[in-house]
């Protein structure tokens, strides 16, 4: 299949595919757009079953990664790379190495953060080759706490706060005490939205595919162990979906019991007119790269000196941008990921027009 035919194909910028033999790397990085600054998003590992998938999967998390910046007001583009393979098999320094030589390649185009399969410190030592890795520069957290760059605690916490305005929108609630929220993915992100809930009074049911991400969310908060295969369809007030996208698709809207979902996983939706499905069945949707912001938030205030207080107030930001969102919906009849796209789009595309218009007047000075 062609790559600019390719069903996930916007128009983006750059698109490069790197092989090392000796390392076994295999990796894939999309640029999106840069209207806004440079592209910066994380850097993926996961065993994808086929390059199509990894290929599927880029494209999409570089897209969402324009559009979840400009929604969060950050002067950052759009961009994501994935390396296929099994983190916890295949993952090595070697490998990591070859990865930062490549992206020193992309000449800065792409800056590379923390994802799925990648941790701080492999980001370091991409680092050894690369200036282009962000997340890694320990600092006070928005939290008041030290930070070694992680960025998941930040992103944790705007998803609470993006869950708590959903369900005030929805069911017309601010206190959380009893809520049922059905967690699927008790990782790095989304165990910490579960001590969050926790401590607010809510009542948890959570899934992972690894055994010992789950008990400890059992064993520490108190939380239910559910199947993967009931997790989504669990009769909870939220569903948060924190683990891989696509997970909200034909076969699953029917079978949704909850009102709300609100989670951090990139791409929830399979297909766009998912979103309308979800309207039909009277789910409010909380839009993923709307309410997962809040690890960019993060590493863009760690690149340009922001203090903890600011992070906070921007991350905090993500609540009141959703009730807008949810708002808008309601009074047009759009669903809330196109009112989403709509308003990111005005944004990227409005700076677009004014780099364009500086290029141009630039052209004519020479």
């Amino acid at each position: 299949m062609s790559v600019f035919s390719h069903p996930e194909f916007d128009n983006h910028e750059h698109l490069s595919f790197f092989c090392d033999p000796e390392t076994g790397l295999r990796a894939i990085v999309a640029i999106h757009n840069t209207s806004r600054g440079p592209a910066l998003g994380g850097c993926r590992m996961f065993p994808y079953a086929s390059d199509e998938e990894a290929l599927r999967d880029v494209l999409r998390l570089s897209r969402g990664m324009t559009y979840k910046s400009a929604l969060a007001n950050l002067d950052l583009g759009g961009g994501k790379s994935v390396i296929i393979g099994d983190p916890r098999k295949q993952k090595s320094e070697a490998l990591l190495e070859a990865m930062g030589k490549h992206l020193e390649g992309l000449g800065g185009q792409y800056i590379a953060a923390e994802d799925s399969g990648t941790s701080v410190p492999d980001l370091k030592v991409m680092g050894r080759h690369t200036k282009h890795v962000a997340g890694i520069v320990e600092h006070t957290g928005f939290d008041g706490r030290p930070s070694n760059g992680d960025p998941s605690p930040t992103t944790a916490y705007g998803t609470f706060v993006g869950l708590k305005a959903a369900v005030k929108h929805k069911l017309g609630r601010e206190n959380l005490t009893g809520l049922k929220v059905a967690i699927q993915g008790v990782g790095n992100v989304g165990y910490r939205l579960a001590q969050h809930l926790s401590e607010a009074g809510a009542e948890l049911w959570v899934y992972d595919i690894h055994q010992e991400n789950m008990q400890r969310a059992v064993d520490e908060l108190g939380a239910h162990a559910a199947s993967g295969e009931d997790i989504l369809f669990l009769p909870v007030d939220v569903v948060a979906p924190c683990a891989m996208g696509a997970v909200l698709n034909d076969e699953s809207i029917p079978r949704l019991k909850a009102t709300v979902i609100a989670g951090a996983a990139n791409n929830l939706l399979q297909r766009p007119d998912h979103d309308q499905a979800l309207k039909d069945r009277d789910i409010l949707y909380a839009p993923d790269f709307v309410i997962n912001a809040g690890g960019i938030i993060d590493v863009f205030y760690e690149r340009t000196g922001g203090s903890p207080e600011e992070v906070r107030a921007h991350v905090e930001g993500i609540g009141q941008t959703l009730a807008e969102i949810f708002t808008r919906s309601d009074s047009s009849g759009i669903p809330t990921g196109a009112v989403a796209n709509t308003l990111a789009e005005e944004r990227f595309r409005k700076r677009t027009g004014v780099a364009q218009a500086a290029r141009e007047q630039l052209a004519s000075a020479e």
